[in-house]
């Protein structure tokens, strides 16, 4: 049925702020929001609910105060299937309440843009899994559509860039996907000073597969062979036997022994190469195809679980949960399920739900130490350290970290080691330990430059910035941190939550210190990163960054979003600013 759109320009606004409202909304805050203006604003406000309740011809919409929406059955909300991961991309389309002029304060427009930042980052999501999907069913022209799409929404991703690019590629475009890479960097230079990340470019390089007969007993010989180099950090040896495994599979045709070689050379690209998650991506789709005709339910299961853990490290997290949902609906009990059970903690940790994080990492620790897997344990442990820190519980904390460390030690596991370590320095530091904390973060900080990862640097050189800045040594303090971003973000497949965290010490550190466009523009990337994330509480310290330089008006239209998140830390801060 087609129903008349609501009359009022503000009728939209109630609407969208109501939808998208983590709390009930009272009608005093939405007057006030809204009608300020009004010479009765609580009375406009009820004209205004009565015209969307006939516009949709639902009596019981948004009744009561604070305001229900009461949805009748057959009403679709777009905005709610976005934020939800369950749209379409045919419902993916333009920016909230574009086109609709509205005057209606700077706490209202500081909320507007806030949520269009947010739904662009969804929709960007949205667009990007659907060309992935696209591509591992070889439809690379349709792909190439819904990558280009994606770019409308954020045309300075690179990983995007990189898609669209291998969509060309796959499709035969050759030239096609040359002249882009060209464009890319112009772009980029000319807006950025920079040149775009050498992902793009390598995307347009075709590389093909080994000629090779297809022998199934050579490609499963392959495969161990790459795991095990792999293990051994023979990162390269190990690669090129899992590229000769798959090639290996295909000429033979053995759709089992596909999918596990796609698996695991999806997972290596991911977690063992800097700057090759599109690529590890595009390889775990194809892997899930084929795992899905052969009916091949724990390689659909773990290629579920990586691709969450891909969407959540780009800070895509509604398609993150979808991901992370299916591998959940399929998971029985052991190490695989502590696996799953970690990857949502870290999700739902990322967008400050950290009662429902501590839970699912708690619980995922105990898994693993059940199964025996101690370096699901140390991870799990790792990053509930991180949740309870962040939460202002240090004692907590430090216990699940020290954990941590040992476990790592026991396993030799140096990979993971500078990530408790650095978040350790910062439990010893907010306890007063400068001394330790200064000797772990210099190691977790070496070991992390050692190891080459760009996370674990940014949360190492993050952490020495806060202690030298306890120690009164605030030029020292503001390279560290102004050190931390640029090393957090410089891959293109960078975890975006450790960039926000560091933008944000770097926004506390430089107010006061650093010039104002300097202050302003690592605010606003940090708004943007985190917005677009949907990190509710980078969100609201972002606020908090505005209304220390005198932008009121920021913090108010996060209050809301403030008083969803349980963090007592959080609180404590808020309660200092007037």
């Amino acid at each position: 049925m087609l129903l008349a759109p609501p009359r009022g320009r503000k009728s939209w606004a109630v609407l969208a702020y109501v939808a998208l409202a983590e709390l009930p909304v009272s009608r005093e805050r939405l007057s006030a929001l809204l009608f300020s203006d009004a010479a009765d604003p609580q009375g406009a406000l009820r004209w205004t609910l009565a015209e969307l309740r006939r516009a949709l011809v639902a009596a019981d919409l948004l009744r009561g105060d604070p305001l229900r929406l009461g949805f009748p059955a057959g009403i679709a909300v777009d905005v709610l299937m976005v934020s939800a991961g369950q749209a379409d991309v045919g419902s993916v389309r333009g920016e909230l309440l574009e086109g609709i002029e509205l005057e209606a304060g700077p706490v209202f427009e500081s909320w507007l843009l806030i949520e269009r930042r947010r739904l662009a980052g969804l929709s960007e999501g949205i667009l990007h899994d659907a060309a992935l999907a696209a591509l591992a069913s070889d439809r690379p022209q349709q792909a190439a559509a819904f990558a280009s799409r994606a770019l409308e929404f954020s045309p300075f991703e690179e990983s995007l860039h990189e898609l669209f690019v291998r969509c060309l590629v796959a499709n035969g475009d050759l030239g096609a996907a040359r002249h882009h890479v060209v464009s890319c960097e112009v772009l980029f230079r000319r807006e950025l000073g920079r040149a775009p990340d050498a992902c793009v470019a390598r995307a347009a390089t075709l590389i093909g597969e080994p000629d090779v007969l297809g022998d199934r007993a050579a490609a499963n010989g392959q495969l161990q062979a790459g795991i095990a180099a792999i293990d051994a950090g023979a990162v390269e040896p190990g690669m090129a036997c899992l590229r000769m495994a798959c090639a290996q599979a295909r000429a033979c045709g053995d759709a089992d022994v596909l999918a596990r070689v796609l698996l695991e050379l999806g997972s290596a690209l991911v977690h063992a190469v800097r700057g090759h998650d599109e690529e590890g991506a595009a390889m775990l789709h194809e892997a899930l195809s084929v795992a899905e005709s052969t009916g091949a339910k724990p390689i659909v299961i773990e290629a579920c679980r990586e691709l969450g853990y891909i969407e959540v490290q780009a800070g895509r997290p509604a398609t993150a949960g979808r991901w992370l949902s299916r591998a959940s609906a399929h998971v029985g009990d052991g190490a695989e399920r502590a696996k799953v059970l970690g990857v949502r903690g870290m999700a739902l940790s990322d967008r400050a739900h950290y009662e429902a994080a501590i839970g699912l990492l708690t619980e995922s620790v105990a898994v693993a130490e059940i199964a025996g897997d101690c370096r699901q344990q140390a991870w799990s442990l790792a990053i509930l350290g991180r949740a309870l820190l962040l939460r202002g519980q240090l004692r907590e904390a430090a216990g699940a970290l020290d954990r941590s460390l040992e476990l790592i030690a026991d396993e030799g596991w140096r990979a993971l080691q500078p990530l408790p370590e650095s978040l350790r320095a910062e439990v010893a530091l907010r306890e007063g330990e400068r001394a330790e904390a200064l000797s772990l973060a210099r190691h977790a900080f070496a070991l992390g430059c050692e190891l080459g990862d760009p996370c674990w640097e940014g949360f190492g050189a993050r952490v020495k910035g806060l202690i030298h800045r306890s120690l009164g040594e605030d030029a020292l303090a503001l390279e560290c941190l102004r050190d931390a971003v640029a090393r957090s973000g410089r891959v293109a497949d960078a975890y975006a939550w450790v960039k926000a965290h560091c933008l944000d010490a770097l926004a506390a550190r430089a107010i006061g210190e650093c010039e104002p466009d300097y202050i302003e523009t690592v605010i606003a990337e940090l708004e943007t990163i985190a917005a677009r994330g949907d990190m509710r509480e980078l969100m609201v310290r972002a606020a908090i960054h505005r209304a220390r330089l005198g932008d009121g008006a920021a913090l108010n239209a996060v209050r809301p979003l403030a008083e969803a998140i349980a963090n007592p830390a959080l609180d404590a801060e808020l309660s200092l600013i007037a």
